[in-house]
């Protein structure tokens, strides 16, 4: 149970999709093209949008020089052409201005480190009328290999489509994920109600493989060592990754072994035990078992190859998420305003307001969710790394889909949409409640697991559609929390019952102070532990 309640601490991370500054820089010699990766500042290089209307230049080699003075070129070689040279000993600003005295019409600058988008203060801005990126080495050596007698080469920057088709994925995983893990909290509460559950049972269920928050002042403990967590993995971040993809790593394992045993035992799939001495050991659950930690270590192994591992990160991080609403809940609608009113300040505060108290003006949940390179900086853009076969480690808390209009961005990087499991299982502990409500007051139409439910769908595409309109990543939490609140809430008062949805009709555990609202014989056949 700490494994879960750790990875929890680092569940609350929002949606977010990171605006580039990348370009391509296409290269041709006859029938063969390449094209590679470029790094620009828009404000400061004015490049055509579409391959059609960008101008071809013959590329001159001169990474053997950097360019911070005119000195070693030979007056007249670059002048209407794009020259490439080395990275460092000066400026990139004043790189420029040498080759745009020499006459060249493009300054391409080799790096060997990762790159950031090239900047200037706004007098060197106004001096540089050349267009000016950065690429890679490699792809400078890589191009020289492939086009040998000679190259040229052109630039431009595709516009990125505002909207893109990796949202309507996302939305459909979250909704599925939501629905799917409430449906499961509320029948395994119908299950146990139908089992006429004893006084012995009762008085054990709080020591059983789940878990429910009960009292106001341990779920305000909880979201205290939340801060506390964040923060620390801001500070700590290049030690504590790995304890979290461990943690990972073990927790959805056995996430995915509950969903999968769960689903052969609701299909009718048989166990077949076999014996072994004294024991029993059942054969289904052997090689679930081994199905869930062989993709659990596949994972662990590839998990930075983003050409594929978003695939089996997003559905070891559903069944997670599944078996978490399962077996976490929350004992009355009382709770349930509590923690998710906390969090969403919690949300709001380390999106929106840490960014005036880092010193880069960072935004504390950005920088963890994204881990670093991500971006979440002002205006500073993703970090492109010189060697793509590489990659920074990212905390594994958040569904990933590739961005499939992003033609340039992915060349340099793949680009991502994410949503943060926390902002499908703090929103889904709420669903599942209403599910177990339903349950205990026999309401077989579920008509508070389907309202909620579908308040949580407005919600995520009311997060989605700010998103798009301000170009800018949302704590999903925002408007998450207010709809399936408000709407459990108004629900509740139209069917007169929000005094006994308020405070809960099953609880496990519960305080002093707290009466069971049914009796032994209340409706659809409740007993009150």
């Amino acid at each position: 149970m700490a494994v879960k309640v750790l990875i929890f601490v680092l569940l609350v991370l929002f949606c977010s999709q990171i605006d580039g500054q990348e370009a391509i820089l296409r290269v041709s010699n006859g029938s063969t093209v390449r094209e590679y990766c470029l790094v620009v500042n828009s404000s400061w290089s004015n490049i055509s949008e579409s391959l059609t209307a960008a101008v071809g230049y013959p590329l001159v080699n001169l990474t053997s020089n950097q360019l911070c003075a005119a000195g070693h070129v030979t007056p007249g070689s670059v002048k209407g052409k794009a020259v490439v040279v080395m990275r460092g000993g000066c400026d990139f600003s004043q790189k420029a201005v040498v080759a745009q005295d020499l006459g060249a019409s493009v300054l391409l600058i080799a790096s060997v480190t990762d790159m950031l988008t090239p900047s200037a203060n706004e007098s060197e801005y106004r001096k540089v009328k050349i267009p000016l990126a950065l690429l890679r080495y490699r792809d400078v050596l890589d191009a020289l290999h492939v086009f040998p007698e000679g190259m040229e080469v052109r630039l431009y920057a595709p516009p990125v489509p505002p909207f893109d088709p990796s949202i309507i994925i996302m939305l459909l995983i979250a909704v599925f994920t939501v629905t799917m893990g409430g449906f499961w909290s509320g029948a395994a509460e119908k299950a146990k109600l139908a089992a006429g559950a004893g006084s012995e049972e009762c008085e054990g269920r709080a020591d059983s493989s789940e878990l429910s928050l009960y009292s106001p002042l341990k779920v305000l403990l909880f979201v205290a060592m939340m801060c506390v967590m964040l923060v620390l993995m801001y500070f700590f971040y290049r030690w504590l990754v790995y304890v979290i993809i461990v943690i990972f790593c073990l927790a959805s394992a056995s996430a995915l072994f509950n969903c999968l045993d769960s689903l052969m035992t609701a299909v009718g799939c048989g166990t077949l035990s076999v014996s072994c001495g004294e024991k029993s050991v059942s054969v289904r659950s052997l090689l679930i078992a081994a199905v869930c930690i062989t993709l659990s270590v596949i994972w662990g192994v590839y998990r930075n190859d983003d050409r594929w591992i978003w695939i089996l990160q997003d559905l070891l991080g559903v069944a997670f998420c599944l078996n978490f609403l399962k077996t976490i809940s929350l004992s009355n609608f009382k709770i349930c305003v509590i923690l998710l009113s906390l969090l969403l300040l919690y949300d709001v505060f380390f999106v929106f307001i840490t960014p005036f108290l880092t010193p880069n003006g960072e935004s504390i949940m950005v920088q963890v969710a994204l881990g670093p390179g991500g971006g979440g900086g002002k205006g500073d853009g993703a970090v492109v790394p010189a060697d793509p076969s590489s990659s920074y480690e990212k905390l594994p808390v958040v569904m990933r889909i590739p961005q499939f209009s992003a033609v340039a961005q992915n060349l340099c990087m793949m680009q991502f949409s994410i949503l943060g499991y926390g902002d499908i299982i703090i929103p889904g502990l709420l669903v599942a409640y209403c599910h177990r409500f339903d349950v205990w007051t026999g309401n077989s139409r579920r008509t508070y697991f389907i309202s909620c439910a579908v308040a949580y769908a407005v919600g995520l595409v009311v997060t989605f559609v700010v998103m798009l309109l301000s170009k800018m990543g949302q704590p999903a939490l925002l408007y998450l929390v207010p709809c399936t609140l408000l709407t459990s809430s108004i629900l509740a008062s139209a069917r007169k019952e929000f005094r006994q949805f308020w405070s809960g009709t099953n609880n496990p555990v519960q305080d002093e102070s707290q009466k069971p609202l049914l009796s032994d014989g209340g409706a659809g056949g409740v007993r009150n532990c």
